[in-house]
């Protein structure tokens, strides 16, 4: 495989031209400076409100044939864009053409109903290619039964001009039936299915370009985006052939590709995404290729922790390029895979209460019990490894993270998005970004504690419970807290506890704020530094920024080329959603609910009023 990359500040193609039909030429020229068509004054410098009474319908009527009409004087850069506004015209006014001459320098159009008097004839002057309207007869003289008894240019690439100018939107919730209908009643054609599937298609190829041509604009589109971002990371490769592999990007479609991510969570509980990546389909090279180019971004270490499903494939790059790092699989699929496997909903309840034990001994105990009343299912968690589920086990900081719900709420947010050509669904993600980089930075400015207010909330509760307790001095640094017949020592130097709870979630529980308040140390320099406020400010600091479309590029962007890769359509109707597996159906009445965990300890089976911490 040949790679390109662009991490250089010159580097990235050409792009973003604009084949639209030219809107200055709509304008009706009349042998008059001024003509009313239906009531509206049509001129050179736009249009009034209408004169007389008319309906709605009617009025917009006369706008779509003001913007589409042919008129004397009138000029396009080619004869195919004549052409173009030809078909557009016939399928408004519901009649058919042929074209009885047609040169290089000259153009005939005619009625197709044998003796009509509507034509239009264009020509070029000199050796320019553009042709100019010498004569439109715009009347028609033959009768209306007979020349709309024919409508052959009424083809998808038409018909998605009409829709997106003048009827509807392209967004996610249309659909190819929505076309159909909309059409049908705007302009009284009838289609089926596949023409109102293939004229949506087309509508959103106006808007947002085809799928192959972003993959064109690829090389052109990273270099604007590398140039604008400073310390923006991006990575493209294509193979022997120049056919598009993969993208990869980090901010400082289509064709059965695999959109992978990255995400973190902020000091604040917000999602924090770290970089993306498009690939041909996810596979052990694949995922090999995204964590090689995110180790350039997030460097090996032992004291990161790596969160993801039970992929093999996943399993096997983290192995290879973050071997200091703490891998971690996500416990909300564990549940789901043992809901479909094995039955009963108390041996469930005490998978989840050993996956989220903070200390050893509770999940001893509670493993013994689902051994006792399920051993192939004890069996089954011994092979998924105890240290990659399990809280008390894991050999990192894995801090409140158990599950991958932040990638999943962030492939919830794109979902509509992977439907759109490889750029237009890059651009997607950078005004995503865009967006929430700049709320935040404006809440995190807000902020006047030191803690960030997610924090904040959550040890306002603690701080109410810590006054209850019982504390007793051990030495300088560690304490004795009773509530009760239970006991805890906390160690304010070391920042732990015995309950485990400040030690996983480096957030001061209920008895190290009451020892911390006998020892009158500050709460605040007990919690990690991650959570303070500035961190969080700091996180947020640059602005993420669109492209420059008017950056010079260099020649070795330009040239660049980025073909669409292979691929085999499928038949049959286009599928919106992936085919799901026969676990996947079977949990769609099996949905595993949330424990309800104490505010105080985050144990289950109690309360906070229950509580006997």
């Amino acid at each position: 495989m040949r790679f390109d990359c662009f991490d250089d500040p010159d580097g990235a193609s050409s792009g973003d031209e604009e084949y639209s039909l030219p809107k200055e030429n709509a304008v009706l020229e009349t042998k008059d400076d001024e003509e009313e068509i239906g009531g509206i004054s049509v001129a050179d410098s736009g249009f009034s409100f209408p004169k007389r009474n008319c309906s709605f319908r009617s009025l917009f009527d006369e706008l779509d044939i003001r913007d589409i009409d042919i008129a004397v004087g009138q000029t396009y850069e080619s004869k195919k864009d004549l052409l173009v506004r030809l078909k557009i015209l016939s399928v408004v006014q519901k009649f058919d053409f042929y074209v009885p001459e047609s040169r290089p320098t000259l153009y005939i159009v005619k009625c197709w109903v044998r003796g009509c008097q509507w034509r239009v004839r264009a020509s070029t002057i000199g050796d320019s290619p553009i042709f100019h309207v010498r004569i439109y007869q715009r009347q028609h003289s033959c009768s209306v039964t007979e020349r709309s008894a024919r409508s052959r240019k009424a083809t998808p690439d038409i018909l998605a001009f009409l829709y997106k100018e003048f009827v509807g939107g392209i967004g996610s919730g249309v659909v190819a039936n929505h076309v159909a209908a909309s059409l049908n009643l705007r302009y009284g054609i009838k289609m089926g299915y596949w023409k109102g599937h293939r004229t949506l298609k087309c509508a959103r190829e106006l808007v947002r370009g085809s799928y192959e041509s972003g993959y064109s604009e690829l090389p052109s589109y990273l270099y604007m985006i590398r140039r604008e971002n400073p310390g923006t990371l991006t990575r493209l490769e294509v193979d022997e052939l120049d056919r598009f592999k993969s993208v990869f990007i980090a901010f400082g479609g289509k064709y059965l590709g695999t959109l992978l991510m990255a995400t973190t969570q902020d000091g604040n509980y917000n999602i924090f995404p770290l970089a993306f990546a498009v690939v041909d389909t996810e596979n052990d090279d694949s995922w090999e290729w995204f964590f090689r180019q995110l180790s350039r971004v997030i460097q090996d270490d032992e004291g990161l922790a790596i969160i993801s499903d039970r992929h093999k494939s996943i399993g096997k790059a983290i192995g290879k390029v973050y071997p200091l790092a703490s891998r971690g699989i996500c416990t909300y699929h564990l549940h789901k895979n043992i809901l479909v496997r094995f039955k009963g909903s108390e041996t469930f309840g005490l998978v989840k209460k050993a996956a989220t034990a903070y200390r050893l001994q509770d999940f001893d105990e509670l493993f013994h019990q689902i051994h006792q009343v399920n051993p192939d299912l004890h069996a089954y968690l011994v092979q998924a490894d105890v240290s990659k589920w399990s809280r008390v086990h894991f050999p990192g900081d894995r801090y409140n993270l158990t599950t991958t719900n932040i990638a999943e709420s962030l492939n919830n947010v794109l979902k509509a998005a992977r439907q759109y050509p490889i750029v237009s669904l890059l651009e997607e993600i950078r005004m995503m970004l865009t967006r929430w980089f700049a709320a935040r930075r404006k809440q995190a400015t807000l902020m006047t504690t030191v803690l960030t207010t997610q924090v904040e909330e959550l040890l306002q509760a603690r701080v109410v419970r810590a006054s209850l307790l019982d504390v007793q001095e051990i030495d300088q640094n560690q304490y004795e807290v009773r509530s009760g017949p239970n006991m805890h020592v906390v160690n304010l130097s070391q920042k732990k506890c015995s309950c485990r709870m400040f030690d996983v979630d480096k957030i001061p529980c209920i008895h190290a704020i009451a020892a911390a308040q006998t020892a009158n140390v500050s709460r605040i320099s007990k919690c990690h530094q991650y959570f303070r406020t500035e961190y969080l400010r700091l996180g947020y600091a640059k602005s993420v920024m669109p492209k420059d479309e008017s950056c010079p590029l260099p020649n070795n962007v330009v040239e660049k080329i980025v073909k669409t890769p292979p691929v085999r359509t499928q038949s049959g109707r286009p599928k919106l959603t992936r085919a799901k597996g026969p676990y996947e159906i079977a949990m769609q009445s099996k949905r595993p609910r949330k424990a309800h965990c104490c505010g105080n300890c985050g144990h289950t089976e109690h309360n906070r009023q229950t509580c006997n911490v």
